[in-house]
């Protein structure tokens, strides 16, 4: 193939996860969509979530209940209006996916002409208001989207291709602050392409893959914030990492999560001992939100010197187990662990990234024709702390409204001229990939002990000191060799790492996920940590 190859669309969606391929098909009866995925298009966060998606169905629930629940939970800097937003247009968001064929579980009658759908409960829920396919409601969703995308005439998927930097019109002699498509990397035959789009939309995902213990899939590298930043738009809220309480403890399952559907189902979190330790950190026990169960954990492992603590639903009946958790229960098995009799090793894990790139109600960033949607992006949802199953809710209702507006464009909108090419002539093939798996290594170390659930300014200065000399590395090593998927990922781990410090360093509280000990105290005064690019 020709290394100079250059595709063009009308939309180009980097990621393939539930923001990503519910905008495709939203859009695609208006124009031509081309999907980046970087691995196999199944290979992303949705596909691993467990829990469910959050959604007012039930009576004796409300909107107002479900928006109130967010902003306890997001510690009282959620943005009120993005949480009526995305609560008021959640059942219409969930019926669009039971319409494209998800199999939400329901309860026992199947023949109601107007189903109910069986309700969990998860942390921070006042309600039972989380739809779910048993405990593999991501695997669900994925594969229904995957499945109509497939389907659709007007839609590309690019399987195996990294976006590797945005294009700004400034390339062909017109506004800096107007995207007009993106340098892709071609990992099928390692060659660098161009596409030219009217609109680009960045559906990447997360970063948590920027520490050493992560509940994520290999592809979560930051990789849409860092674009979006190296191309001028403004990030927030970086310092708030969710940190999943309950991640399996076992060498040959670092990545499996233990879903918090568990807790909502009657688990007890318990000491090596066997003794419960929640009640004495939280009324609400083991239904407490993420970030004070996480830190529970992670107090008591450290008190303890233990590798883990214990989660424990053997008291429940077997049958009930091994219905609301086959998946769980059949991988545990595989390990040689019966959760129907004994309790279940885990730590927490980086899980969630609740800043990003700031965008408004449409999904529209700073930059002209640019959109974020799903968890790159920051809508002002989750505040300083992320409940429970309103993460897949917020991609659907994003992947909704952004592709509204962009219909509305569409027509008007004209494809940009020839783009440059990529130029790598003054590039040669590296022999030291060691030089960056080295550095990977010491990145996601030293952000789990310095930028991890419990954190003060000495280490984060550590970490920004650390962090700097890692780039100018990364640069020299980037400015003369050809590009690969590892460095990609590096050079984006970085920049994300950098800007998730230094929005740490801006907030002198304790709130949500950001807990330090210099601060430990709520400000009076707390909104977004907010930073802008300096562009020249």
């Amino acid at each position: 193939m020709n290394a100079n190859r250059e595709h063009q669309c009308d939309v180009l969606v980097v990621g393939s996860g539930a923001a990503g391929l519910s905008l495709a098909l939203r859009v695609a009866e208006h124009g031509k969509v081309i999907v980046l995925s970087k691995g196999p298009r199944s290979e992303g966060a949705t596909y691993y979530a467990q829990g469910g998606i959050a959604a007012v169905f039930d009576e004796s629930d409300s909107i107002e209940s479900h928006v109130q629940d967010t902003q306890i939970a997001g510690a009282g800097i959620c943005e009120e209006d993005t949480v009526k937003f995305i609560a008021e247009n959640a059942k219409d968001c969930v019926q669009w996916l039971i319409d494209g064929g998800v199999p939400f579980d329901r309860e026992d009658d199947d023949s109601d002409e107007s189903p109910r759908y069986h309700l969990t409960r998860e942390g921070g829920h006042s309600h039972r208001r989380i739809l779910h396919a048993a405990d593999a409601t991501g695997m669900a969703m994925q594969t229904s989207l995957q499945d109509n995308v497939h389907n659709h005439p007007n839609i590309t998927v690019l399987e195996r291709h990294n976006a590797l930097d945005l294009i700004t019109e400034d390339k062909v002699g017109g506004d800096k602050n107007k995207v007009v498509g993106a340098y892709i990397w071609n990992r099928n035959d390692e060659h660098v392409e161009t596409v030219r789009a009217k609109f680009v939309v960045l559906a990447t995902g997360g970063a948590s893959k920027v520490y050493q213990y992560t509940s994520n899939p290999d592809v979560s590298s930051g990789d849409g914030i860092a674009m979006a930043w190296r191309a001028g738009c403004r990030v927030a809220n970086l310092e708030f990492n969710q940190f999943h309480p309950t991640c399996l403890f076992h060498p040959e399952a670092r990545n499996f999560l233990l879903t918090e559907a568990l807790r909502g189902e009657g688990a007890y979190l318990k000491r090596p001992d066997g003794t419960r330790f929640m009640p004495d950190f939280d009324d609400r026990g083991e239904l407490a939100p993420r970030d004070v169960v996480a830190r529970a954990i992670d107090f008591e492992m450290k008190r303890l010197g233990a590798d883990c603590m214990y989660l424990d639903i053997s008291h429940k009946p077997a049958d009930f187990i091994e219905k609301h958790f086959p998946t769980i229960h059949m991988r545990l098995q595989d390990l040689g662990i019966d959760m129907t009799k004994e309790a279940i090793p885990v730590v927490p894990a980086a899980h969630y990234t609740c800043g990003g790139v700031i965008v408004n109600q449409q999904g529209k960033t700073d930059l002209s024709q640019l959109y974020a949607i799903g968890e790159v992006s920051y809508t002002g949802l989750h505040g300083a702390n992320r409940m429970a199953s309103n993460s897949l809710l917020e991609c659907v209702v994003y992947a909704w409204s952004a592709s509204n507006d962009i219909i509305k464009k569409i027509a008007n909108a004209e494809l940009p001229p020839t783009l440059p090419a990529w130029d790598e002539s003054q590039v040669s093939c590296s022999d030291e990939e060691v030089v960056i798996q080295h550095n990977w290594h010491e990145l996601r170390l030293f952000m789990w002990d310095y930028m991890g659930i419990v954190r003060t300014d000495k280490r984060l200065e550590r970490a920004l000191r650390r962090i700097q000399l890692l780039q100018q590395e990364t640069h020299e090593y980037y400015s003369n060799f050809k590009v690969s998927n590892n460095l990609l990922e590096l050079r984006n781990l970085l920049q994300v790492a950098e800007l998730m410090v230094r929005c740490a360093m801006q907030r002198k509280e304790s709130r949500g996920l950001h807990y330090t000990l210099d601060y430990p105290e709520l400000a009076e005064d707390s909104g977004p940590t907010i930073l802008s690019p300096h562009k020249s």
